[in-house]
């Protein structure tokens, strides 16, 4: 009897303990043969694409105060242009179009959002389910919010918004009629501007939001380059990358794409073709320096992300192909070589799979202050400000500032929460592309989203896309296991233990469904 162990990808200490291990566990007559993997594959996929970017840069004095320590209300000038780009994904049998839209902007209102979605939808005929709208959640690009409209630069928002509309309509016709047969590779590389964020200071007893050397990041970068399937040429490449743009914080009075900027710049100027930065799940996760006023600082935390991205690009493997062990050829040494080989046709057949599913689940709602209790605190933190402003107190009058923003913050999470509800929608959609997934959600949920997925659909592209325009309730999303202790995430959330676990569970149970693995 003969038993046959695959070694896959563990090398060759693995590949010597199985054979004492097989010393140990099985009887003499039972011989365990190992055999090595012959094939190193890289997910790929095939389907029409069409791209187009515009302008989206606000004009200079729009309302720009993100951070509630921020002393400007008004932005005074301009770091890096900000982009929006429409991507637009079609089956090759000529299935419904699929719209991503990414915008170099921090987050809309939902009201807003939806508004625009509308818009969009009325503009191409295209159903709205059919176009996800994401930001890249600089915190530098304005705030535009409607409680805004009334601050200084505020009066610039509404023109803003409308032209927003406008432009992305006409991008959205070009990118549609852009739209031609492509060839797409994904790989992964690693880059350690990424860590956690959630800090225990020790001296004060609470957690802060900064920089943890003590909880592990995610370095993951997940890359893919489109290639024009008929001339070969490179259309355009997509970086997929957990991090919170946050390198520019309350100092900072510039309009800024944060680091994505310098990383595109790098990427483009290399490869010379358009670069889409996608953000993550990093709920829990920050640049390992940031929470600064030095646009410098931004541009080095792109460039590390940038180079990083192209040594990844670098490594893929050639469009259609895969690595096949050769076998032995005698030289100074006995070489193992490999080969890039076409793949055959069935795996061809499997990159062309196109399908999309939307899906809402309900995930529990947070025990919330009332709109009386937030009204209260606002008066009495209101009362402080007018009294350390009267004293010339300038750092209490800053702090009460801060406390303001937050409790406004927080009414407007609960504005629209329905009355003794225990539960709230949380939507999800999901683009399967040949050998990847498109994995698009509201709100910012904890870098452990993506892990799980990885871990368990290892030869599958995982592309985590979040602030999404998905239906339901957006907020952060942290592990069971994190409630309770005090951290920023779970005072800005209106969503309950057990909700991220749940939305990794439906999530894979749809992968599962469409035999991805």
């Amino acid at each position: 009897m003969t038993i046959t162990l695959l070694v896959s990808n563990f090398g060759g200490a693995f590949a010597a303990k199985l054979v004492i291990l097989q010393q140990l566990l099985f009887p003499k007559n039972i011989k365990v043969k190992i055999m090595s993997q012959r094939t190193i594959t890289m997910p790929m996929a095939r389907c029409n694409f069409g791209l187009e970017r515009v302008d989206i840069t606000p004009p200079t004095g729009i309302n720009h105060r993100s951070w509630g320590a921020a002393k400007h209300d008004a932005s005074t000038g301009l770091h890096k242009p900000l982009l929006g780009s429409v991507l637009a994904f079609q089956g090759l049998k000529g299935t419904e179009v699929n719209l991503l839209i990414s915008l170099d902007l921090g987050w809309l209102q939902p009201g807003d959002l939806k508004q625009l979605t509308n818009n969009l939808s009325s503009n191409t005929g295209l159903p709205s389910e059919c176009i996800v709208i994401t930001f890249s959640h600089t915190h530098a690009a304005g705030n535009f919010d409607p409680d805004r409209i009334n601050k200084e630069g505020g009066s610039l928002i509404p023109g803003y918004l409308k032209g927003l509309a406008s432009d992305l309509a006409v991008t959205i016709k070009k990118a549609l009629s852009r739209i031609k047969p492509v060839e797409i590779s994904f790989g992964y590389g690693s880059c350690d501007l990424a860590y956690n964020r959630d800090y225990w200071d020790n001296d004060n007893q609470f957690y802060v939001c900064g920089t943890n050397p003590d909880r592990p990041g995610d370095n993951t970068i997940l890359v893919t380059k489109i290639k024009d399937q008929e001339s070969g040429n490179l259309v355009a490449t997509i970086i997929n990358y957990g991090c919170h743009p946050t390198t520019l914080a309350w100092d900072n009075t510039l309009i800024s794409p944060d680091y994505p900027g310098a990383m595109r710049e790098i990427i483009e100027k290399e490869t010379g073709s358009p670069c889409v930065f996608l953000l993550g799940a990093c709920g829990d996760i920050g640049p390992r320096f940031g929470f600064v006023g030095e646009t410098e600082v931004a541009d080095q935390n792109g460039r590390q992300l940038g180079y990083a991205a192209l040594s990844a690009l670098e490594g893929l493997l050639p469009g259609g192909h895969e690595m096949h062990y050769d076998g032995p050829v005698i030289s100074g040494a006995t070489i193992g070589v490999w080969r890039h080989v076409a793949v055959d046709a069935n795996r061809k057949y499997q990159q062309e799979h196109f399908s999309s599913t939307v899906i809402t689940l309900n995930v529990p709602l947070l025990d919330l202050p009332t709109q009386k209790e937030l009204d209260d605190e606002f008066a009495e933190w209101r009362q402080k400000e007018e009294i350390a402003i009267s004293n010339r107190q300038n750092k209490e009058a800053g702090d009460c500032r801060a406390k303001i923003e937050r409790i406004t913050r927080a009414m407007k999470r609960i504005k629209n929460l329905p009355p003794g509800s225990k539960i709230l929608p949380y939507g999800i959609t999901l683009w399967r592309m040949g050998e990847a997934v498109l994995v698009m959600v509201n709100g910012e949920p904890y870098n452990l989203l993506q892990r799980e997925l990885r871990t368990h659909f290892p030869k599958t592209a995982i592309i985590v896309v979040v602030m999404c325009n998905t239906n339901g309730t957006g907020g952060y999303l942290l592990p069971e296991g994190d409630y309770g202790k005090g951290l920023y995430q779970e005072q800005a959330t209106v969503i309950g233990a057990g909700g991220l676990e749940k939305v990794i569970q439906i999530i894979s149970q749809q992968l599962k469904l469409w035999d991805l693995n």
